[in-house]
């Protein structure tokens, strides 16, 4: 992995752990269906400018049907259910929740295509869902039955990652902008039903929480999805997956420094092992990193 696919890596942790901070500053106003709406529209909106400006063209009509699949497994469902989830638990817990994306992962890629991880990628993966497991097995002692529900919701959302990053790279090529252009739109779409089933937000939302839906849309969706399909491009889809490893080291630092939410031994403990799970699985070598390329004269 070169130094800048790293810092990317790190880039994208950092936005999207901060998605589940503004989740649960908005979705007490908003409810799930017209918080995510309102990030899918807002972050379509945000590609379109940018479109305009770049003078790119979507070609939907060509691409809808992958489109379609990207904004239904990449941000429609996963969103939805994330937004139901931040009803009951805490940005730190969310977080973690996600970062079982890559495990999903593997184990699509094993039994449907085959692709079997080598023996360093498996020991990544299985050490980074051990961290996982004791960050969230300890955080879901203290759960109701709505909890254990919200709980399963998240886990849901991270299978639909898992599926949207196999998927992804297997479909016909489009450029990471064409992708997140078009899921946007397709998941716009796709949510806009939904909002006859629940009721419109009674009164006028906060300025806090109009924040967090435009900081949901234009910033970890818009700019977000545009280096995640680079990565996937780049990296491929199990490595660029293992982001998600990473999330919760900003999901639970931002949690506890914005939201006063508690930070525990086992968020210490866990958090190390998913960042060496990550390094395992991605095939990291710091050292390899910063040691400078020697040219060969001809």
């Amino acid at each position: 992995m070169k130094l800048s696919s790293l810092l990317q890596l790190i880039l994208l942790s950092a936005i999207w752990g901060a998605s589940f901070l503004f989740m649960r500053i908005a979705v007490p106003e908003l409810g799930p269906a017209w918080l995510m709406f309102g990030r899918v529209g807002m972050a379509a909106l945000f590609l379109a400018l940018t479109a305009l400006t770049l003078k790119k063209s979507l070609h939907f009509g060509r691409y809808k049907g992958h489109y379609l699949m990207l904004g239904m497994f990449n941000s429609a469902l996963p969103f939805l259910l994330y937004g139901y989830a931040a009803t009951e638990l805490p940005a730190s817990l969310l977080s973690i929740l996600n970062a079982t994306a890559p495990l999903w992962g593997a184990l699509i890629s094993a039994f449907y295509l085959k692709h079997w991880p080598t023996g360093r990628a498996l020991l990544g993966l299985v050490t980074g869902f051990a961290g996982v497991v004791l960050l969230a097995g300890v955080e879901s002692l203290a759960l109701s039955t709505d909890g254990l529900l919200a709980l399963l919701a998240g886990l849901a959302a991270a299978v639909c990652y898992a599926i949207a990053s196999i998927y992804s790279k297997q479909a016909k090529q489009t450029d990471a902008f064409g992708n997140a252009h078009g899921s946007m739109w397709a998941a716009t779409a796709i949510l806009l039903p939904s909002l006859w089933l629940v009721p419109a937000p009674v009164a006028m939302p906060s300025n806090g929480a109009l924040l967090a839906v435009l900081a949901l849309g234009v910033l970890c969706s818009g700019i977000a999805y545009l280096l995640y399909f680079r990565l996937v491009n780049t990296l491929g889809a199990m490595s660029a997956l293992t982001v998600t490893f990473l999330i919760p080291v900003f999901g639970i630092f931002w949690g506890a420094l914005l939201l006063d939410e508690h930070i525990g031994w086992h968020t210490l403990s866990g958090t190390a092992i998913i960042l060496l799970g990550t390094a395992l699985t991605t095939g990291i070598r710091l050292p390899s990193l910063f040691k400078p390329k020697l040219s060969r004269s001809s």
